[in-house]
């Protein structure tokens, strides 16, 4: 279930960069626009899926190797 969710959530993000990028003013910084909207959206994305995935995961029972063992 979650490779579901992460293609999903893929998809919404790159429907959304294809919809700023022709959303986008024209003018003379709509390259930086543009580059500045998709880094977002990628940067936002990768954040969100490894945490995601990290979660997935987790250490069950950290344990500190300095302790003494209890009797």
């Amino acid at each position: 279930m979650s490779f579901f969710h992460i293609v999903v959530v893929a998809a919404v993000v790159a429907a959304i960069g294809a919809i700023a990028w022709f959303v986008m003013p024209k003018g003379k910084n709509q390259t930086l626009l543009r580059t500045a909207a998709l880094l977002t959206l990628t940067c936002c994305y990768l954040m969100w899926a490894i945490t995601y995935l990290a979660q997935l995961h987790p250490l069950i029972k950290p344990r500190r190797s300095d302790l003494r063992a209890e009797y």
